[in-house]
């Protein structure tokens, strides 16, 4: 009996992978035990929690060690905390890097959005840690807002080294995009779909069929980023494409004020609406990308 029921919901679930939550937030500081059974119950196999400056990258590495198959980590330092980059840092964030635990280095790139470091500090910390992932050959973790050619220009320094490379929460144009896509990169999708307004952005990009499958991944960028499946400029056919089961999870346990990873199946969804393909396809292929890119053992 009991094996046919977990069969059922092997059927009813999607099998997907989280490859960006921030679950070292202390919003998660209650009740992670619960975030991280609902994540499974939806059908999120394995969360990426992401580190984004020394103390979260180490925090990353902990959690991994009390979810072990569950959870991984990346290592890095984010560009809004580049300014905060002491000596010592590198060493310290190739420790971490080398635990097999910890799959990606970064987050790490530019952000000239909003530019809480200096650029020139933001450049000087992002190679640093572009020179580490080649030195250890682990995928990168990368951030870019409003700093596209900058970003390549430090990347095309290493070019025959680069490792993988992924551009998480990707919310840039289909220009940008097709760029990245040239350099071999996978591109990171969250719940950014329901605010994109704009002409060429990341709905027209999927609408257009421009990410092949085997370049997608997909993250809910926890606690930030709550797909607002009601926004008013989402398409009749994509919210038409939410099932039940994803809504329940979405709009039982995840807010404006603090989004779950148990989201992901409901962003899947949208995703596979604008693209116009099966939800199970998306879902397999992604988490196969994630799987293959990472390495996260089963």
């Amino acid at each position: 009996e009991k094996l046919s029921v977990s069969m059922q919901q092997c059927y009813e679930n999607y099998i997907i992978v989280d490859i960006g939550a921030n679950l070292t937030n202390k919003k998660y500081g209650r009740d992670l035990d619960s975030v991280i059974q609902r994540a499974k119950d939806a059908g999120v196999q394995k969360i990426m929690v992401t580190g984004a400056s020394l103390r979260t990258s180490r925090e990353a590495l902990r959690l991994t060690r009390i979810y072990p198959g569950t959870l991984y980590s990346t290592a890095g330092i984010h560009p809004h905390d580049a300014k905060s980059w002491m000596d010592g840092y590198l060493e310290e964030l190739r420790e971490m890097a080398r635990s097999p635990e910890c799959v990606a280095v970064g987050e790490c790139g530019l952000d000239y959005n909003r530019d809480f470091s200096p650029v020139d500090i933001q450049k000087e910390v992002f190679e640093k840690q572009v020179q580490l992932a080649c030195e250890l050959g682990k995928p990168l973790f990368l951030h870019e807002r409003d700093a596209h050619q900058d970003l390549l220009d430090i990347l095309k320094i290493y070019k025959d080294r680069l490792p993988a490379m992924v551009i998480h929460c990707f919310t840039g144009t289909s220009e940008q995009a097709h760029t990245y896509l040239q350099m071999g990169m996978y591109l990171g999708m969250t719940g950014y779909l329901c605010k994109d307004k704009s002409d060429n952005g990341v709905r027209k990009i999927l609408e257009d069929g421009l990410i092949p499958l085997d370049r997608l991944l997909v993250e809910t960028d926890s606690p930030f980023m709550y797909p607002n499946t009601r926004a008013s400029k989402l398409p009749a056919h994509v919210k038409e494409a939410l099932t039940e089961r994803s809504l329940t999870f979405l709009q039982r346990y995840c807010t404006f004020q603090r989004n779950e990873p148990c989201s992901l199946p409901a962003i899947v969804e949208m995703i596979a609406a604008f693209m116009k393909k099966p939800v199970e396809e998306v879902a397999l292929a992604t988490a196969f990308n994630a799987l293959k890119i990472f390495g996260l053992s089963q």
